[in-house]
């Protein structure tokens, strides 16, 4: 089963934007954005194991691995210049396929890194170590639709157990010394967002030599939903294309 969906190929596009979704969640997060990006970017979600159309592969229980495989998975797809956009948990993944990526010689153009605390401030809340109905108030918490999802006994049993992987995943995601990024990074948080303050997300730039923004937008943790259009156009201006 391959790694991306993507609403609309572009083969003459300049970009590829390969998204990562949160915890949780899956590609169809970002299958509404192909229609207001730039003829110039294709976009391209990730689609990690374990949910939607990959229900039957085996769930990935490691950030470090994950990013190796999604990195595995894009180099055939590098043959132009791809940016990461990740949202949430997303953001570190997406964070170390760039540490990959520029390891191997083929760095991302820019990281866009969403409603995330930065890797090396994770703090230390343990949402998969607590009951389902614990689970489920965190994904309250947070907003989006996946808690209306959870709120189904028939989808929360198969639900529920890649939202704890994923949960477990980030929490136990420890940052490593290593490749530091040379790549521009932009940050994008809501200013009501109970995982992530914009004073801790300006820490983002304390992980890379190459030029660093960030955005604060109105809303929650979910942001990105109300404000998608703000948000795509965000991206291209940091790419440099029309709109």
């Amino acid at each position: 089963m391959t790694w991306f969906r993507c609403a609309e190929t572009r083969p003459w596009a300049s970009t590829r934007l390969f998204c990562l979704p949160h915890a949780g969640g899956s590609a169809v997060s970002y299958r509404s954005w192909t229609k207001e990006a730039d003829p110039s970017v294709e976009v391209r979600a990730v689609q990690y194991p374990g949910r939607a159309d990959r229900l039957a592969d085996p769930l990935v229980g490691d950030a470090h691995e994950l990013a190796r495989l999604v990195a595995g998975a894009m180099a055939p797809l590098l043959d132009r210049p791809a940016a990461l956009f990740g949202h949430s948990m997303g953001a570190v993944v997406a964070y170390e396929v760039a540490r990959l990526l520029q390891e191997r010689g083929s760095a991302p153009v820019h990281l866009f890194a969403s409603g995330a605390r930065p890797p090396h401030d994770r703090g230390d809340d343990r949402v998969s170590d607590r009951d389902d109905e614990g689970v489920l108030a965190e994904m309250t918490r947070l907003g989006g639709t996946d808690a209306e999802i959870l709120a189904d006994p028939e989808l929360r049993e198969l639900v529920l157990p890649y939202v704890r992987n994923d949960f477990a995943l980030v929490e136990n995601y420890a940052h490593l010394p290593g490749t530091r990024l040379e790549v521009p990074v932009t940050v994008i948080v809501g200013d009501d967002d109970p995982h992530v303050t914009p004073a801790q997300a300006r820490r983002w730039a304390e992980l890379t030599d190459g030029p660093f923004a960030m955005t604060v937008m109105e809303g929650g943790h979910f942001y990105l939903t109300p404000h998608q259009s703000a948000v795509i156009a965000e991206i291209h201006r940091a790419l440099g294309v029309a709109g």
